[in-house]
């Protein structure tokens, strides 16, 4: 920009003479205006980034450090550290063309009056930022963003309404296969340490497809793997060489960290560790914890609606590929509830919202195995609520809220099972 504005100097100020406008200015004037907008600019993100990292050490030590990411993903953030550095590299440009030149004194007045513009824009984008802050680091706004990027994942790896032709292709194979394939099958193990962030299932099948081979996922994404560790079991094992465990090898990401792209379960303990955090003697915020709840329960509503994925994949010839690793919701649900129930036991508020949640899950809920492990859970919260309440009337108000999560489980498995026998 600073090349353009240069370049346009001559034609617009003819323009702009030819139109009466005349622009004045020396150029020790030009040079100090220039100079401040440049070093004000440098100072000020300067700031930005140190508020910033006061952001990001507060988050990591009261929220949790696996957060640290969607800070350092904020646009907003990206955007103003974007400014502040652009105006400055700008303004510092533009500084350097001002002078004397043949002996005649050159002030590129477009380009100053744009770096002008720049620093005022600067100014607002800077009051934005602050309020961008202040609102960004509030529990409430960091358990609301994680619980929509948990429905986002959910709406990427469950999709609705994408069942009934994945329900037909993955019809389990015949048993006497899964006994040969137990035996001749041989693993293909990793050859490095991380954790497990992507998996490539369409090369995968490709690939499948190419040596006319039955792969099974031993791993899902967002299990830590030791080298040496068996990542697949390939069938038939004799095709099993070098060469193959390099190309399936490089179908398995690995990583220092989990990532959510393909792991949900991710995304859940971020809600459950800002919840724990919350519950934990230094805090003692049941309000956080509360809220880290329900966005798991609006989670695991949309969840418990959607279709298992495949774990049986074929081809176009309905050959079986791939025997995969599926994250049922039952899975999903120990995870969500099982270390706010043994955190949360002794604060009544946040074991009664957790039993709550749970009647909310069962009115969407309609597959037993999904009803089973809602009772389970709501059994054991109410068992571990009780031994620890020493107040009777927040007992009556546990055991009460337990009856009813599982008296409107059991009546959605009836109405199920009756629906079916119609």
């Amino acid at each position: 920009m600073a090349g353009v504005t240069i370049a346009l100097e001559r034609p617009v100020s003819e323009l702009l003479r030819n139109w009466g406008w005349k622009m004045s200015g020396g150029t020790e004037g030009a040079s100090a205006l220039m100079a401040t907008v440049t070093g004000s600019m440098i100072t000020i993100a300067g700031v930005v980034f140190s508020m910033t990292l006061v952001a990001l050490s507060l988050t990591s030590s009261q929220l949790g450090p696996r957060l640290l990411r969607n800070f350092m993903r904020d646009t907003t953030t990206q955007v103003v550290l974007g400014m502040f550095v652009a105006t400055f590299l700008y303004c510092l440009l533009v500084l350097r063309t001002i002078g004397v030149v043949d002996g005649d004194a050159f002030v590129p007045h477009v380009s100053i009056a744009f770096g002008v513009l720049l620093a005022v824009v600067s100014v607002g984008v800077l009051i934005y930022f602050i309020h961008h802050v202040s609102v960004s680091i509030q529990a409430n706004e960091v358990v609301a963003r994680v619980g929509s990027e948990l429905i986002q994942g959910i709406d990427r790896l469950y999709p609705a309404g994408s069942g009934q032709e994945e329900h037909l292709r993955s019809e389990p194979p015949d048993p006497g296969f899964l006994e040969i394939f137990k035996r001749e099958a041989r693993p293909v193990c990793a050859d490095g340490d991380g954790y497990l962030q992507l998996i490539d299932r369409e090369a995968l099948v490709e690939l499948a497809v190419e040596m006319d081979l039955v792969i099974r996922i031993e791993l899902r994404t967002g299990h830590y793997i030791v080298a040496g560790r068996p990542l697949v079991q390939v069938w038939p094992g004799t095709l099993v060489n070098d060469k193959l465990i390099r190309r399936i090898n490089s179908l398995f990401a690995l990583g220092h960290e989990r990532m959510p792209r393909q792991d949900v379960e991710f995304m859940v303990n971020q809600l459950v560790e800002i919840a724990v955090r919350a519950l934990s003697p230094g805090l003692n915020d049941p309000f956080t914890a509360i809220a880290s709840v329900d966005r798991l329960g609006s989670g695991l509503c949309r969840l418990v609606q959607r279709d298992v994925p495949a774990a049986y994949i074929r081809d176009e010839e309905d050959r079986l590929r791939i025997i995969d690793s599926v994250v049922t919701f039952p899975t999903i649900a120990d995870t969500a509830f099982n270390q706010i129930r043994q955190y949360g036991r002794s604060s009544a508020s946040v074991t009664i919202r957790m039993l709550e949640i749970i009647s909310v899950i069962g009115n969407f809920a309609s597959r037993p195995e999904d009803l089973a492990a809602l009772v389970r859970h709501a059994e054991m919260i109410a068992r571990g609520a009780c031994e620890v309440l020493s107040e009777e009337e927040d007992r009556k108000v546990v055991e009460k809220c337990r009856l009813v999560a599982n008296q409107l489980c059991c009546r959605n498995e009836k109405e199920k099972q009756e629906r079916v026998s119609d």
